[in-house]
């Protein structure tokens, strides 16, 4: 896949994931919070599903060779979209989303100069750090009332 293709998917990521706390929220106001994020990961799992099973891309078969941590991925995929349920309707989208980029990226920050999981190292360096700081300063901006 070449990088212009890459990157427009990530853009049609992002919007994604802006817009989907807010229509979880929405049904949650219907079946409350954990039904929403059941339905949530029951829709998108049976999606995955079909579309896993359509491809002849990767296979099943070896999950079983898998360490029990790679699997947590799902543990905290249903933790951050029941916490963005609950935290869109109290504190906004915009504060939301900006807590889970400003997290993630200082998150990524360590993952990234430990090389953890396995990954290449990437040091922390000055640039990398301001980034991250600049955002912290924009969260705090954006969560004040």
């Amino acid at each position: 896949m070449s990088n212009p293709w890459l990157i427009l998917l990530m853009v049609i990521g992002g919007v994604a994931v802006a817009v989907q706390p807010s229509i979880n929220s929405r049904l949650a106001e219907k079946t409350g919070f954990l039904q929403a994020a059941t339905i949530s990961f029951a829709v998108g799992t049976l999606v995955l599903l079909l579309i896993s099973l359509s491809t002849n891309q990767g296979s099943f078969r070896r999950v079983t060779e898998s360490d029990w941590w790679q699997l947590s991925g799902g543990l905290f995929g249903a933790f951050f979209v029941t916490m963005t349920i609950i935290g869109v309707p109290r504190i906004g989208t915009t504060a939301v989303l900006a807590l889970t980029i400003a997290s993630q990226l200082v998150a990524g920050l360590l993952l990234d100069h430990y090389g953890m999981f396995g990954m290449r190292g990437i040091p922390m360096d000055f640039k990398r750090l301001l980034g991250v700081a600049l955002l912290l300063i924009g969260v705090t901006l954006i969560c004040r009332r």
